[in-house]
């Protein structure tokens, strides 16, 4: 275990020295600045309804923060996604895993060291960014989400989702290839919740079963919605009316105690078979 947590520290220090972190960091700050900015002018805001209350301006606020969760758990996955390839598949290929590899180390112990180093980057920026965006609410709005504390464990689950199943593709496929797969999986899989949503609100078994499947085969979905439930105000399925969960800013339940136990299994599942592939790999 000393050895796994020896190359976490080394494969973390490793990822903030990667230009990619430089690029979430200015994208992460451009969109707390833009929705400083957008959040202190809802308040007093002409509408064609009249002039915006604090109440009503609340209400918008909890929307608009589902939205840039969503915008921030977006900027998360591909940064880790691309993070997880090169440090995997590329160093297999540059031969700097020969160096580790050729003393008494079990590669077992360099994949968990290499994953718990991107757990704690990614899972740590999706806290810290999440965090930070809320506390902009608080003060323009006054707008508190019910669950921030599970909110953000999700988001940072869906990233540790996320990155196990980039690693695993970076033990099979190229650095780069593994990173786009992995980013385009989860949209694919954002957009099925989606018409799964849009389905159910329309009374359709079928389209809404795309949607419970997807969430299934790749949890990330299913940990945003169960996300988005923490953030957003009790109030708003209500102001919608019934019926909206195709709605994609809005989840009309909790995550069930079961789904983030398959969650989790499914992490396990998928580290267990990066590590079988990562052990047959030629070095």
């Amino acid at each position: 275990m000393s050895t796994a947590l020896t190359i976490a520290g080394l494969t973390l220090r490793e990822a903030m020295r990667r230009r990619v972190v430089w690029a979430l960091l200015a994208l992460t700050v451009v969109l707390l600045a833009l929705s400083a900015w957008g959040f202190s002018k809802l308040v007093g805001l002409d509408t064609e309804l009249g002039t915006m209350t604090s109440g009503e301006a609340r209400l918008v606020a909890s929307l608009l923060l589902n939205l840039i969760m969503f915008g921030l758990s977006l900027i998360a996955a591909i940064g880790t996604a691309f993070l997880a390839g090169p440090t995997l598949s590329g160093e297999v290929e540059s031969g700097q895993a020969l160096a580790i590899l050729a003393r008494p180390v079990r590669r077992s112990s360099v994949l968990l060291g290499k994953w718990l180093g991107l757990v704690a980057f990614g899972g740590g920026y999706v806290v810290l960014a999440g965090l930070a965006e809320i506390l902009v609410v608080r003060v323009a709005v006054g707008y508190w989400p019910p669950s921030p504390a599970a909110g953000l464990a999700l988001l940072a689950g869906q990233t540790v989702v996320l990155l196990t199943l980039a690693l695993l593709l970076s033990s099979v496929v190229s650095p780069m290839a593994s990173g786009i797969i992995a980013v385009g999986l989860f949209g694919a899989t954002w957009v099925a919740g989606v018409v799964g949503g849009i389905g159910g609100a329309l009374g359709n078994d079928g389209v809404e079963r795309v949607g419970t499947v997807s969430r299934v085969i790749l949890p990330t979905d299913g940990l945003w919605r169960g996300a988005m439930n923490a953030f957003q105000d009790p109030i708003a399925l209500v102001q919608m009316g019934p019926g909206e969960g195709g709605f994609p800013f809005l989840s009309e339940a909790p995550l069930a105690p079961a789904y983030l136990g398959w969650a989790v299994l499914w992490v396990a599942v998928i580290w267990g078979l990066t590590a079988l592939s990562f052990s047959r790999r030629d070095i």
